[in-house]
This record gives C-alpha cells, structure tokens and sequence, in this order.
C-alpha cells in the first residue's frame, strides 16, 4: 500500500513529469493506473460521500467535487472505459446529489438497488420483507429518539442509523449499542429475523436485501466485461469491494485514513481528480 498522495518533485531534484500525465501521484499507483489503462475493456468505479464528494453533515447538501465530476464524466467518453458509483446511498439520493451522466452505472443501498440501463426495473420487496423492515424500522426509530441529533434514514430496502451529529464520541457508541441489542430481541420473535445488520462511518445500517458492494462490483464486472476494475472508497463498507479485487490486474484505493485491504491510498476526494485523468491520460 502506498502512502498518502505526495507533491511532484521539486527544482533541482531529477527529470521533471511526464508531461503525458498529471503530476502528483506515487510512483507505484501511477504505473499501476498505467498497466490497467492499457487493459480493455475497463471499469472504473468510485464511491460518492467521502470520495466523488466531501463528507458533510448533511447528506442531502452533498454535492462531487466540480473537478472529480468532469474527470469522471471525460472518463466515461473514451471508448472501451465504464464508469460506476458504487454507493450505501438509496439510489434516488445518489442520483440527487452525484447528477451522474446516464452512461454512469449505479450501485446504490450497497446493491440492493442498481441502475444499468435506462430500463432498469425498481427494487421490490416481498410482504415479508416489507413487515420485517416496518419492524427494523420501529426498533431505530425508538433509539433515535432517545439520542438528540440521531435520525433513521429511510432506504427502499432497508433504516439506518444516523449517529453523525450526536454529541459525543460515547453518546455514538451508547445509540449504537442500544439499538443492536434491540435488535437482536427483534430477531428472536417469530418471523423477524430476515435483516441484515452492518456498520459504517457514524451509521448502523439494517436491510432486508443481503447485499454488500463487493457483490456489487462482481455484477458490474459481468455486466461490462471488463477485464480490469479500479475501485476507490473510503468507509468500511468498501472494504467489501476491495476484497473482491483481483492484486494482478485491478486497482483498489482507499482515500483517507485508516485501516484497509487496499494496495492505494490516497488523502481525500481532492486527490480522485488526479487518479482518474492520469487513466484518461495513458488511455489517450
């Protein structure tokens, strides 16, 4: 694994950049994006909240970073290139807040939900699924409101635990907890044991859908073809993702802190617009 995203050599220090290629990055993640742009035909997918975009306080305010959006929508023009967002987001807030170009293909509620085509079908569930998640939902919202600034986002197949704003470090822990144990009674009644519990970055997510996005990025390397994937992601949820990645011929990156599976990091989203030209540069 590399580490973070370092400045170009300085005046007087050596041969100066290719000028092929933006400057900027490791000089090992900047041969590996050449070998996998070499490949054909490719995807590259990247997650939305913390990678395309900042995270904010509010998810409805995010927007991609102007330059991550145009590297990402430039990538997705050349010929033989696919473009994904791979996201925990339901899909009609990805497709709020990212705008992607409809070329763009979309994983959303860490795959429960897809868009691959224009005529792509809605996500339905079952009357089981639908009473299940009625319960998940009661058990989260029950915690929420005991925890001022906590709140259960609503997900077509699934509630989440939204634990980002509450006041304290223990006051986090505390909600979370709560609500897992109060699950797990959940799980013992009759005919209520059809969730799925995962944890990310200041959420609890429960789903009626087993899906993760390491799944996701199986169905969408099937569907393209694709003979080499890139995945960049920043939560614990990516690392689903990462273990599906081939170390030979894909590329997995974590932007930002913390422990990974990935063979990359790089320091935030600022630095995706860099990744995704230098694979447009060597395509080109």
């Amino acid at each position: 694994m590399t580490g973070p995203v370092s400045p170009g050599p300085g005046p007087g220090s050596g041969p100066g950049p290719d000028p092929a290629r933006p400057a900027g990055l490791p000089a090992d993640l900047s041969q590996a994006l050449r070998r996998f742009a070499g490949r054909t035909p490719i995807l590259v997918a990247v997650d939305f909240d913390g990678v395309m975009a900042e995270l904010v306080d509010r998810a409805e305010e995010a927007r991609p970073l102007p330059a991550n959006a145009e590297a990402l929508t430039a990538l997705g023009a050349l010929a033989g290139v696919h473009t994904a967002l791979v996201s925990g987001r339901a899909l009609e807030s990805l497709m709020a807040v990212a705008t992607p170009p409809e070329s763009t293909l979309l994983i959303a509620s860490h795959g429960a939900e897809r868009r691959l085509g224009p005529d792509a079908p809605p996500l339905e569930l079952d009357a089981g699924q639908v009473r299940v998640l009625a319960g998940v939902g009661q058990v989260l919202e029950a915690t929420a409101r005991r925890y001022p600034d906590a709140w259960v986002e609503h997900k077509p197949a699934g509630r989440v635990l939204q634990v980002r704003l509450a006041r304290t470090p223990e006051a986090k822990r505390q909600a979370v907890a709560e609500a897992e144990a109060a699950l797990r009674e959940l799980a013992g009644e009759p005919g209520m044991d059809g969730f799925h519990v995962g944890h990310g970055k200041d959420v609890l997510e429960v789903s009626v859908v087993r899906a993760d996005k390491g799944q996701g990025l199986d169905l969408l390397r099937r569907v393209t073809g694709a003979q080499a994937v890139l995945f960049a992601g920043d939560d614990v949820t990516d690392e689903h993702g990462f273990a599906r990645l081939d170390a030979d011929r894909d590329i997995s990156i974590k932007v930002g802190a913390g422990p990974t599976a990935a063979r990359f990091r790089i320091e935030g989203p600022e630095q995706l617009a860099a990744v995704l030209r230098e694979v447009a540069a060597w395509r080109g």
